[in-house]
C-alpha cells in the first residue's frame, strides 16, 4: 500500500486487481471518488446515496463498496496548493485501487495541467472512452422518436489532436517546422505537387497508430460480443475519404482485427453482402454477386472488376463454410462510415447503429450529438477504459452557478455508477438503478432541467430529492 501524504484509506475492503484487461472484484472493494467542482458538492452525495442503497438491496449487505475520498480540481488547490490540481496523492489512490467515479472538474485557467480529464486518461493509458447514448421514456427531447437512438460510442482517448503536439504561429520552433516541411518533407513525398503550407500558421499533428487503434476497437467488440442479436454491430466511424493514412488507417486497421484476431465471432459488411447473395441464389456465379455488392460493377476497369471477383471469390472459398448457412447473422457485424454522414444518420436512422468505434475528435463531437437527442448531458454517462484502471464520471461540466443549490440533475454520475457497477460485475445493482432511474421520468418525478421542458411544465424535484425518487422505484 502507497503511504499518502494527505489521504487516508478505508481500514476495511481490497483492491481491485486487473488481470489481462479485466477486474477482479472483491465483495468488498475501494473505489475512490472524486466530488468534482462546482456542482460536484451537490451531485456526489446524491450518487452515492443512490450506488449504496441499490447494492445494499441487490446483495442483502453481502457486497459493499468502501468509499474513499480523494481530490482533483479546484478541491485539490484548496488542500494541497495553488495548481495542485491533480495531486500525487490522487495518483496513487487511483493506480493502486484500479478504479475510481469522479464528478465533473475544472478545467484550469492560467496555469496547471490543460485538462484534467484528458491527464487522468493519458496518465492512465485509459484508451477508451465509452458514452452509452439511450432514451429513457418521458425524458424531454427536441427530436420526434429519441427512443430510436440507443447507442455505445467507443471514442479513443490517447491519440490523435487530443496528444495535444501543436505550435502556435508565432512560436519560433513552429516557424522551423513549418520552413523544414515546406523545403525538405512536402517536396520529398513526391505526390503533393507545389503544396506549401501557409506562413504565419498554427501547426499541429495528428498521430494515429495501428496498435492504439487496435487496441481500442478491440475493446468495442468485445463490448459488441455481450449484447443481443442486432446489437451485436460495430460501426468503424472515419473521416478516411480526406485523411487516407490516419483516419483512413483506423478503419483498415479495425477491418484487419476482425478478420484475423475475431475471425471466427466477425462478418464485415461486404462479406455479409456475399453470403447472403449466395445464401439467396445458390447458383448465382462469381461475377453476378460481384454486381450486387458493387452497384458500378459494369462501369469499372477490367483490373477494378478482376479485383473485386477475386474478392468474392475469396469470401466465399475461406469463411462460407464457417459462416454462411446463416451462422453470420449471429456474429458481429463490422461495418464503416464516413464521420459527417453519421451526424444526420443517427437522427434518421438510428435504429441501424448499435457500436460507434471513433477516434477522439469525432468521438467527443458525436457523443455530445447523440446525447443531445437522447436528452442532453445531464443524462450523459461515460467511461474511460484502460488495461489496468477505468475511471468513470460525469459527461458535462461543473455549472458553478448552481452549485450548493441542490438542484442539479445528479443522472449523469448515477448513470456513470451504473457502468461502474456493470463493469465490475453488479449487474443486479446497476439494474435496480436503471429501472428506479427510468421510472423516476416516466413520472415526471425530475429535476428542474428536465421539469421545465415537459409539457405541461411540472414542479422540479432537488437534486437529493430525484435521489430518493429513484431508490424508492427500485
Amino acid at each position: 500500500m502507497p503511504t499518502f501524504e494527505k489521504l487516508k484509506a478505508p481500514s476495511k475492503g481490497n483492491a481491485i486487481q486487473f488481470i489481462n484487461g479485466q477486474p477482479v472484484v472483491p465483495n468488498n472493494p475501494i473505489i475512490p471518488f472524486i466530488r468534482g467542482d462546482g456542482t460536484g458538492v451537490d451531485i456526489w452525495p446524491a450518487t452515492q446515496k443512490v450506488l449504496d442503497a441499490a447494492v445494499s438491496k441487490a446483495y442483502n449487505n453481502e457486497r459493499k463498496i468502501e468509499w474513499f475520498k480523494i481530490y482533483a480540481g479546484d478541491e485539490a488547490c484548496d488542500l494541497y496548493g495553488t495548481y495542485q490540481y491533480l495531486p500525487d496523492d490522487t495518483l496513487q489512490a487511483i493506480e493502486t485501487y484500479g478504479i475510481a467515479i469522479k464528478g465533473p472538474l475544472t478545467t484550469p485557467v492560467g496555469g496547471g495541467i490543460r485538462s484534467l480529464n484528458v491527464a487522468l486518461r493519458q496518465i492512465f493509458d485509459l484508451y477508451s472512452c465509452v458514452r452509452p447514448c439511450r432514451y429513457y421514456q418521458g425524458t424531454p427531447s427536441p427530436h420526434k422518436r429519441p427512443h430510436d437512438l440507443d447507442v455505445i460510442v467507443y471514442r479513443e482517448n490517447t491519440e490523435d489532436i487530443y496528444m495535444g503536439i501543436e505550435w502556435e504561429a508565432s512560436d519560433p520552433i513552429g516557424h522551423e517546422l513549418l520552413n523544414h516541411l515546406n523545403n525538405v518533407v512536402i517536396p520529398a513525398n513526391g505526390k503533393l505537387g507545389e503544396r506549401k503550407i501557409p506562413k504565419g500558421s498554427g501547426i499541429g499533428i495528428k498521430p494515429v497508430s495501428k496498435e492504439g487503434s487496435q487496441r481500442h476497437i478491440r475493446k468495442a467488440i468485445q463490448h459488441a460480443l455481450r449484447l443481443e442479436k442486432q446489437k451485436k454491430h460495430v460501426t468503424l466511424v472515419h473521416k478516411g475519404n480526406i485523411m487516407k493514412y490516419t483516419e483512413g488507417a483506423f478503419r483498415d486497421w479495425g477491418y484487419e482485427l476482425a478478420t484475423t484476431e475475431f475471425r471466427n465471432v466477425c462478418i464485415t459488411e461486404r462479406e455479409s453482402w456475399i453470403l447472403e447473395n449466395a445464401e439467396q441464389n445458390p447458383g448465382i456465379s462469381i461475377e453476378e454477386n460481384s454486381k450486387m455488392i458493387d452497384p458500378g460493377f459494369n462501369s469499372l476497369t477490367p483490373d477494378k472488376k478482376e479485383r473485386i471477383c477475386n474478392e468474392v471469390k475469396q469470401v466465399l472459398e475461406q469463411i462460407q463454410s464457417t459462416h454462411g448457412g446463416g451462422k453470420w447473422h449471429e456474429m458481429v457485424l463490422i461495418d464503416d462510415r464516413i464521420a459527417d454522414s453519421i451526424f444526420q444518420q443517427i437522427q434518421t436512422r438510428p435504429q441501424e447503429y448499435s457500436i460507434l468505434a471513433t477516434l477522439n475528435l469525432n468521438g467527443d463531437y458525436i457523443s455530445d450529438a447523440a446525447a443531445a437527442i437522447v436528452g442532453g448531458l445531464g443524462m450523459a454517462p461515460g467511461a474511460n477504459i484502460g488495461d489496468n484502471a477505468a475511471i468513470f464520471e460525469a459527461t458535462h461540466g461543473t455549472a458553478p452557478k448552481h452549485a450548493g443549490l441542490d438542484r442539479i440533475n445528479p443522472g449523469s454520475v448515477i448513470l456513470s455508477g451504473v457502468m461502474m457497477l456493470e463493469f465490475i460485475g453488479w449487474q443486479k445493482a446497476a439494474d435496480l438503478i436503471t429501472n428506479g432511474l427510468s421510472k423516476s421520468i416516466s413520472d415526471r418525478k425530475v429535476t428542474y432541467d428536465l421539469a421545465r421542458l415537459m409539457d405541461p411544465p411540472v414542479d422540479p424535484l432537488s437534486c437529493s430529492g430525484f435521489a430518493h425518487a429513484v431508490i424508492d422505484r427500485f
